[in-house]
């Protein structure tokens, strides 16, 4: 993807995490001492860390534009590199996109081709992205874990049309009966949380991925609810079904209805993962931000709960993509208030770390700013000061930024911790 349409899908991932409430997250102003000593502690890591990085839906953009002839050998060929690339920074997984817009970047009986492997949603690209992304990172000693975002179907677009015949989302808005299975908001369609039929399509589409192909893990990132204010929270998107549900006529609030529909898709997704294949992980990377998780128009992600329970994921890897210098969210004070959420140890914490902010002049200070653009040990900084504070591992996002320039110098640096 064009650098420019990061740093915009970037900005716009910041808001979401933060909100706008800077001034009621709980992330206190951090002192120096904490990042001080992570910076000249040189913290082992573990012999089973996890070490994996993203590779996502505008990484096959690359792909595409990168080879003119788009088949099984310059795909086997581009990801060889890619694979290469992460084995050469100590990585030891890969997290690949394979369901990014309620279509699949594998053979499925469910969703349709991806557009982002062949052009155009539902057009076979003559090859199976995911068999070949498998045999390379096994032949390369490197896990892989099958990334879907369960809800979204299209990201600023509510026409139908533009969907694939086959999709199932479209299919379902031509049936009266079924149209509210998908819902549009604010520009963009999702998957409706509180319909039946969609958690069982989603959870098919997970029992597939893990019978049909020998993924590693199953991974789904921040993608839950959209975002709500004070004057829809109640009656916008899923508000319907809430009020014909028991929870809804018993005058439980929406809140907890919608936590409730999340909950409910997590647990199945983790039995149905362990059903079929119990050595597969099922993990979630949340939003970096505890508030905005739990808060009452936003994600509806019962954290606490997947922290301190067998019964819903493997890990929990969230995406604290803010640098040591935020004015609210401090990497270390972030990273430490969610390493004492996870109490039981029932459930590994990975920690991700923003790539793509490295080298460039990010962020919502003018000290964060520098930190992010002059300080090229700030990925390792934010390792050591992790593995300090006792999380299992790491997931760097992404791919792009790996191997980019701008990023070079501090992806140098982040290499010497990751290699020991």
């Amino acid at each position: 993807m064009l650098k420019k349409g990061k740093f915009f899908l970037a900005a716009l991932l910041t808001c979401l995490l933060l909100g706008n409430t800077f001034g009621s997250v709980a992330v206190k102003a951090a002192g120096t001492s904490d990042s001080q000593a992570a910076q000249t502690v040189e913290t082992m890591s573990k012999a089973n860390e996890y070490k994996a990085f993203w590779f996502s839906y505008y990484d096959y953009d690359a792909y595409r534009a990168k080879y003119k002839k788009k088949n099984a050998s310059t795909f086997k060929k581009y990801f060889t590199k890619v694979v290469k690339k992460g084995k050469n920074l100590g990585m030891n997984c890969i997290i690949v996109h394979v369901r990014p817009f309620g279509d699949a970047m594998y053979k499925s009986k469910y969703f349709p081709w991806s557009k982002c492997i062949s052009g155009k949603q539902g057009k076979n690209p003559g090859f199976d992205p995911l068999k070949i992304m498998i045999s390379v990172a096994h032949a390369n000693g490197m896990k892989i874990e099958a990334w879907i975002n369960p809800y979204r179907v299209a990201a600023g677009s509510t026409n139908y049309s533009r969907l694939s015949s086959k999709n199932p989302a479209r299919k379902w808005h031509n049936n009266k009966k079924t149209r509210r299975n998908v819902l549009a908001y604010q520009g963009s369609l999702y998957y409706n949380p509180a319909k039946a039929q969609v958690r069982e399509l989603i959870v098919n589409g997970v029992k597939e991925i893990v019978q049909n192909y020998d993924v590693d893990g199953i991974h789904m990132d921040d993608y839950f609810y959209p975002t709500f204010n004070s004057s829809n929270v109640n009656s916008a998107f899923d508000a319907k079904e809430y009020r014909a549900s028991t929870m809804g006529k018993h005058k439980s609030s929406i809140v907890a209805f919608r936590r409730q529909q999340v909950n409910t898709l997590v647990k199945v997704i983790h039995s149905a993962v362990k059903a079929t294949k119990p050595n597969v992980t099922f993990g979630i990377s949340p939003a970096g931000n505890i508030d905005n998780l739990t808060s009452r128009y936003s994600y509806y992600v019962d954290i606490n709960k997947w922290l301190n329970s067998s019964d819903y994921v493997d890990y929990i890897c969230p995406q604290i993509y803010w640098g040591f210098k935020h004015p609210y969210a401090k990497f270390d004070r972030v990273t430490k208030r969610w390493m004492k959420a996870a109490k039981s140890k029932k459930v590994k914490v990975y920690i991700g770390i923003a790539v793509y902010r490295a080298g460039h002049n990010t962020g919502a200070s003018s000290s964060e700013r520098r930190e992010w653009r002059s300080d090229a040990n700030v990925l390792k900084k934010q390792v050591q000061y992790a593995r300090k504070k006792g999380c299992d591992g790491f997931a760097f996002f992404d791919y792009q930024d790996l191997k980019s320039k701008t990023s070079a110098r501090a992806v140098k640096n982040l290499k010497k911790v990751l290699k020991r």
